[in-house]
């Protein structure tokens, strides 16, 4: 079916306006982010800052979804159009754009997204001391990703600088057809940006890979969660990551299929676009945006702690045995008690895994009422509302 021109500019707006509301989600989130480190900064929040450990992760994730969404914008064939922004472009350099395009999402923006991913999901399972709550840690995993994307952004360049060759010269040397290293296609004196069939397998490969480690991680996560809330968020993110960016990877290989000027084309390419702003969107708001909410929401510790106090020397009517019980419950003087109102207070469990990976039968508690925030002297049990460390290893 032929494509008609406003069909393809409505569609074209449509992906600006997601993409500039995810701007706005991004630039929001990492605002709010700056916000909530500020605070635990100035030791307001400060038993909460092992939840602000992995910041400048949650912010790379946050700009590489933006990289990305512009990317989309700039693939565009609405913006080639007559009196647009690219239209002065030449032909050559309208294919340039596209290619170029194809390395930096394809290759570099996607790949480094999953990955920023999950390491923002692997982080909880690693040791105390080596992972989050170590100054370190953001800077060896940014590493990490780059190290990682590489061999994904090096065979993405190969293909789209060699690929053509393969179209080129006598019949013998066209061993594959052109859609399997074509990034342009000109339709009305207008280059529309397509996706190379090879580019898109590796993508397809990679994202398979890390959707099949993203399953065996998110088992080992609802293992440790016990918080019924945080169950249904990973559930929530498991299932959008392992849905949509295979979807993604499949619209994006069956697009070879349709001409470039066809409506089922654009509705293929959007369809995969919507997939990744989806997700990138849900991974966003799960990793980056509630965390700090359910902190902030919490407010200061030692400040509701006093509140309450207030309120017990103000009660005159309790007698003294209810006031003995209001206390061991505000205070966790009774273990069974305060195990069992640990969800009511704002905690967040987590039960204890050895290496083996069996059980040690205890819970790792981050109270987010501490009595104190005094710094205990050396040698002295870690206060509530810190993370339990673990021992140091015998090698």
């Amino acid at each position: 079916m032929p494509l008609t021109r406003n069909f393809a500019d409505a569609l074209g707006l449509l992906t600006i306006c997601l993409v500039a509301l995810l701007v706005l989600l991004g630039f929001c989130c990492i605002a709010y982010l700056f916000y909530f480190r500020i605070r635990v900064r100035r030791q307001e929040f400060i038993q909460l800052s092992y939840f602000d450990g992995p910041w400048i992760i949650r912010t790379t994730f946050i700009f590489l979804a933006i990289w990305w969404g512009f990317g989309e914008i700039v693939r565009l064939s609405f913006l080639r159009q007559e009196g647009r922004v690219l239209h002065a472009l030449s032909l050559q350099w309208q294919e340039t754009v596209c290619k170029c395009y194809i390395v930096s999402n394809l290759g570099f923006a996607e790949p480094c997204l999953f990955l920023t991913l999950v390491f923002l999901l692997r982080a909880p399972l690693q040791n105390m001391e080596n992972g989050i709550l170590s100054q370190k840690w953001n800077g060896r995993t940014v590493g990490y990703i780059l190290l990682y994307c590489f061999p994904v952004f090096l065979l993405q360049l190969i293909v789209i600088l060699i690929g053509p060759l393969l179209n080129k010269g006598n019949s013998s040397v066209h061993v594959l057809p052109p859609y399997f290293t074509r990034a342009m296609h000109q339709t009305n004196d207008i280059a529309v940006c397509t996706y190379p069939l090879l580019n898109t397998i590796l993508l397809g490969l990679f994202a398979t890979v890390l959707t099949i480690y993203l399953f065996w991680l998110g088992r080992w996560i609802l293992k440790l969660v016990i918080n019924k809330g945080l169950q249904k968020r990973v559930y929530t993110l498991i299932f959008s990551v392992s849905s949509f960016l295979p979807l993604r990877a499949l619209l994006l290989g069956l697009s070879v299929l349709p001409k470039s000027d066809d409506f089922q084309f654009e509705v293929l390419v959007f369809s995969a676009f919507l997939a990744l702003v989806f997700c990138a969107g849900v991974c966003i708001c799960l990793l980056v945006y509630l965390p700090i909410s359910d902190c902030l929401a919490v407010g200061n510790p030692h400040d509701l702690e006093a509140r309450r106090r207030v309120v017990d020397e103000n009660n005159d009517t309790v007698s003294l045995i209810a006031n003995q019980s209001h206390l061991e419950e505000s205070i966790g003087i009774s273990p069974e008690r305060n195990s069992d109102a640990s969800t009511k207070q704002g905690s967040i469990s987590f039960r204890a895994y050895g290496r083996d990976g069996s059980s040690t039968g205890t819970f790792v508690e981050l109270s987010l009422f501490s009595p104190s925030r005094d710094v205990t002297p050396p040698g002295s049990p870690p206060p509530l509302g810190w993370p339990m460390r673990s021992p140091p290893q015998v090698h």
